[in-house]
């Protein structure tokens, strides 16, 4: 099931809350001068299982910032958190950018790096074991992370693909 994304649609009673993970000055050379503008990357989530990332791009901070919530708010995913953990382990790439996933034991708390941090805090997850390889780039960290966590299945999900109920399961 690699690849499939759980889009959800954001409301007004939702209150997602936006995590700034990189700021980039980009500099462009004319013949008046410099012209310096500003890039963003932003994660919003309501830290309950759903995630979305944006990019903006503006001529001072503070825009560039809105336009990245903005674009964050239109493609939200969810994804599954069982007890302030992941489900499984899962490894995703995305560019040169490959991470690792682990769950962990309660009181464990987020072991990851920056980007990862980020967009982990920002769906709920509490605990959990987190390494990024390959390169550090924020943007791409960011997008395989949030690939790993959309590729990730509970046991309910299984189980209703498979036409199973869990209590039978659990039971038998």
């Amino acid at each position: 099931m690699a690849g499939q994304i759980n889009r959800v649609r954001v409301s007004s009673e939702t209150e997602l809350k936006d995590r700034l993970v990189a700021i980039n000055r980009v500099t462009k050379v004319t013949k008046g001068g410099r012209t310096f503008s500003f890039s963003a990357i932003v994660v919003v989530g309501n830290e309950d299982g759903v995630i979305g990332y944006g990019l903006g791009k503006a001529s001072e901070v503070t825009a560039a910032i809105a336009k990245g919530v903005e674009s964050a708010k239109k493609n939200l995913t969810k994804v599954p958190v069982l007890k302030g953990t992941v489900p499984h382990e899962q490894t995703a790439k995305y560019g040169g950018a490959e991470v690792f996933i682990k769950p962990a034991a309660h009181g464990t708390g987020v072991v990851a790096g920056g980007a990862m941090r980020a967009v982990l805090e920002s769906v709920g997850i509490t605990d959990v074991l987190a390494k990024a390889k390959g390169s550090s780039n924020p943007h791409n960290l960011v997008k395989a992370t949030i690939l790993a966590l959309s590729e990730m299945r509970d046991a309910r999900t299984i189980a209703q693909n498979r036409g199973i109920s869990l209590e039978k399961v659990f039971k038998g």
